[in-house]
């Protein structure tokens, strides 16, 4: 844990993205309620400047990998379709 009571996590890779998703709500949540020093909500902002990368991250990985299994079968399917007559 930080001093603000945020966990420490370095690198995009080491948080899921419901890990990160519901840490950044925390964060949030602490920022809106206030009643925390200047330092401690630059902190927390800056905590949920990286929580937002990482959950953009995934979200982005996840919509990659989406469109290449929707654009996969289609793609097989024009490849492998017979060839019969052929419009003038």
């Amino acid at each position: 844990m930080t001093d603000d009571g945020t966990t420490a996590v370095s690198g995009a890779g080491t948080l899921g993205y419901e890990q990160a998703r519901d840490e950044l709500i925390e964060v949030v949540r602490r920022l809106e309620a206030g009643g925390t020093t200047l330092e401690e909500s630059l902190a927390l902002w800056e905590r949920g400047e990286e929580l937002a990368k990482v959950c953009r991250h995934w979200l982005e990985g996840a919509r990659a990998r989406l469109d290449a299994a929707l654009a996969g079968p289609r793609e097989a399917s024009e490849d492998d379709a017979p060839e019969g007559p052929r419009p003038d």
